[in-house]
């Protein structure tokens, strides 16, 4: 075998093993926070002998429950960790220095940690351990998963995922106000994946008003999100089923506080938290309320809707992804999917970048990153 037959062939099985690590990091997300969700699996040989991923809560952590699982088939083994193991001491004892008392032989690492108490050290204690270290094996899947981690601990709020269905013609309801259902059944089944890993799914009052939805997960194994009410009138009616959906997550709403006091004597129950972030008159403050969410060490939040919330989410600036899933279907008339960003000009328009289109079911899903 040539030197480069045997580096391409380093390469697959380094890919390989890291996609394992990946599947069981993707099994939590959702599940970990305030800790990112990470994936490790040790390698002897061909064999995996040790698999781990962070526990519910965030601890113990992916490395120290792979070592566990192998034993002392970890000494001289490859151990591939789909974000760099962490250096500091926290609530645990760090994972790097796990992985040098088990003496494992090389390390693996997906995404170098951008937590500014990690960011590195891992790696570099490693190498001074006398551990081989490879960086960067799969690193834009890996960055994909420790996204929202990498966002609240960067910029202080949770990822925000701005997720909207619509027609062809960009309609997210029909003149009456009908929406039922505008995606296929397989774009129906992705979004409670995804409800799944977000800490938290948030609408606005008009889209409980219309839809009355009950926003959680109903995938098996499924977990529900949090489910957040976007109301600085205080007009949801208190039998919405956004606030009275049995479930072990509960809901929020979130008012000015104009509207606290009567907020409060309204919604008033054991599984509904009232908080008020008012900007002006009847408008909440969707950057101090994302805040508040990072603060409570939420990695994820999705917004669904609807237009007029998904309008002052871009122009607040707190949507890191867009996903759009465009029905093969022309309404004609009806509800706009983005209302109230009141561009005048083309030019002030939000560019988007790393677009990407797929298919999903009967639709296409069009994801995008609006341009900082």
């Amino acid at each position: 075998m040539t030197d480069d037959a045997a580096s391409d062939s380093a390469r697959t099985r380094d890919r390989r093993f890291m996609s394992v690590a990946l599947g069981l990091a993707r099994a939590q997300l959702g599940l970990t926070s305030p800790n990112p969700s990470v994936g490790c699996v040790i390698v002897r040989g061909e064999k995996i002998v040790g698999r781990g991923a962070t526990a519910a809560g965030g601890r113990p952590h992916a490395e120290a429950i792979a070592l566990a699982d192998a034993g002392g088939l970890a000494r001289g083994a490859t151990a591939y960790v789909s974000l760099e193991p962490c250096a500091h001491q926290g609530k645990t004892p760090p994972c790097a220095r796990a992985l040098v008392e088990a003496k494992v032989a090389r390390v693996v690492i997906g995404c170098l940690d951008r937590y500014p108490a990690v960011r590195g050290r891992g790696a570099a204690a490693l190498r001074r351990a006398g551990i081989i270290v490879a960086t960067g094996v799969c690193e834009d899947e890996c960055i994909r998963v420790s996204e929202g981690f990498f966002t609240r601990v960067t910029r202080g709020r949770p990822l925000g995922l701005l997720k909207l269905a619509m027609s062809l013609d960009g309609r997210i309801a029909a003149a009456s106000g009908d929406s039922k259902w505008i995606s296929s059944p397989s774009s129906r089944v992705m979004v409670h994946r995804w409800r799944r890993e977000c800490d938290a799914v948030v609408v606005g009052a008009a889209t409980v008003l219309a839809d009355n939805p009950r926003l959680t997960c109903r995938i098996v194994g499924g977990r529900d999100p949090v489910r957040v009410i976007v109301d600085g009138r205080a007009r949801v009616p208190p039998a919405a089923r956004a606030l009275t959906e049995r479930s072990s997550a509960g809901a929020i709403v979130v008012t000015t506080r104009a509207n606290l006091s009567r907020a409060r004597r309204r919604y008033a129950g054991p599984n509904v938290e009232v908080i008020a972030l008012g900007g002006r008159g009847a408008t909440v403050d969707l950057g101090a309320m994302m805040r508040e969410f990072g603060r409570r060490g939420w990695n994820q939040v999705m917004f669904e809707g609807g237009a007029h919330l998904a309008g002052a989410a871009l122009a607040a600036g707190i949507i890191d992804r867009v996903a759009f899933f465009i029905a093969p279907k022309i309404v004609g008339a009806g509800l706009v999917a983005v209302d109230g960003l009141a561009t005048a000009r083309i030019k002030n328009a939000i560019p988007l970048d790393k677009l990407e289109v797929r298919k999903v079911g009967a639709d296409l899903l069009v994801e995008a990153r609006p341009r900082r």
